[in-house]
């Protein structure tokens, strides 16, 4: 079962601090070598040191993350239930067909970047936020994995990689996500089940989508934005994000946990004893959720998790920002929440 008091930076098992790179890469190698014993983990370490060295703003060309919601957190998250799902599996699968080492690798360094594309390039300054790329962030993070791999000795990978990173996001059909080894479709099933999970299971998920999830769908124009008819709004606050997060999380879990990605998410089962510390958080999660709405007692969601990005007052400064594009679109100021 998953621990309801855990602390608001771990994981779902309150044993790693998923915003600390040494807690998050200590817990990946030793995931990795202990399910590929003997294998050589020099690349996943650099892997794991660029990582940080790019979301926190120490890689040439970059500015490091800025999105709050999508923030180093996340990702760190992200790739820690990848090697779970990875390991998992190759656990309950002794006879094949096995992911292998090099796969596995190839997985969790996609794992790493798959939400590099929201990070501005130093040519991109002028663009206010990192979120403003939500549209195309995937596309942008397989053009980074394009670049990034041959630097680490896996430019053979990078067809498969640049590809199955479509699994995470929504750019693409998954349909048309083409790849020769059903392997590969195993592991991008993996990614995309993973940063679902390292999402909705959040201790504060439900906070992180009223506050900062909104705000980097004003900035990126999903939630709303000027067409040939008006203005079209699909969430008019953050607080109509969360009326809303009971559906999206029961559709994710049927139609993309479930049916696209084959029930992927109980390949961590076995490192559990065959419970699963995720799909308890996000039930916890949305039951909570749903008590909140029938009583409308919205003000009991009172977290304010830290941010892990490279601005100091990051959630100050993206609120400036949200009502200002909300301006633009609407023409007349506009709420950053109601109710």
């Amino acid at each position: 079962m998953a621990r309801p008091y855990r602390r608001s930076d771990f994981d779902v098992t309150d044993t790693v601090q998923v915003s600390s790179p040494p807690a998050v890469r200590a817990a990946v190698l030793q995931l990795y070598s202990d399910t590929w014993p003997g294998a050589p983990i020099t690349t996943l370490e650099t892997a794991l040191a660029d990582f940080e060295r790019l979301f926190t703003g120490q890689t040439p060309g970059y500015l490091g993350v800025d999105t709050v919601y999508h923030d180093l957190q996340h990702s760190q998250d992200m790739v820690l239930a990848t090697a779970r799902l990875m390991a998992g599996y190759e656990k309950s699968h002794p006879d094949g067909p096995r992911i292998g080492a090099e796969r596995a690798l190839m997985g969790m360094v996609t794992a790493l970047f798959h939400d590099s594309g929201y990070i501005r390039e130093i040519a991109e300054k002028d663009t206010p936020n990192g979120a403003v790329f939500t549209r195309q962030h995937v596309t942008r993070s397989a053009r980074h994995l394009g670049r990034y791999l041959p630097t680490i000795g896996l430019a053979d990978w990078v067809p498969v990689s640049t590809h199955i990173v479509h699994f995470t996001g929504y750019e693409m059909p998954l349909d048309l996500i083409r790849v020769g080894d059903p392997r590969d479709r195993l592991v991008g099933h993996m990614l995309g089940t993973a940063d679902m999970l390292a999402q909705m299971a959040d201790r504060c998920y439900l906070e992180k989508c009223r506050d900062r999830l909104y705000a980097e769908f004003v900035l990126g124009d999903i939630a709303a934005h000027k067409g040939a008819g008006g203005v079209k709004v699909l969430y008019g606050s953050g607080l109509d994000l969360l009326r809303q997060t009971p559906q999206f999380v029961a559709t994710t879990i049927d139609n993309r946990l479930g049916g696209a990605f084959d029930h992927a998410y109980r390949h961590v089962e076995p490192l559990f004893g065959g419970d699963n510390p995720y799909m308890d958080a996000i039930r916890q999660n949305v039951e909570y959720l749903r008590g909140l709405a029938r009583s409308s007692r919205w003000r009991m969601l009172r977290r304010n998790p830290p941010v892990f990005t490279v601005e100091q007052n990051a959630m100050q400064g993206v609120r400036s920002l949200l009502v200002e594009h909300l301006k633009k679109v609407w023409s007349v100021p506009a709420p950053v929440n109601t109710g």
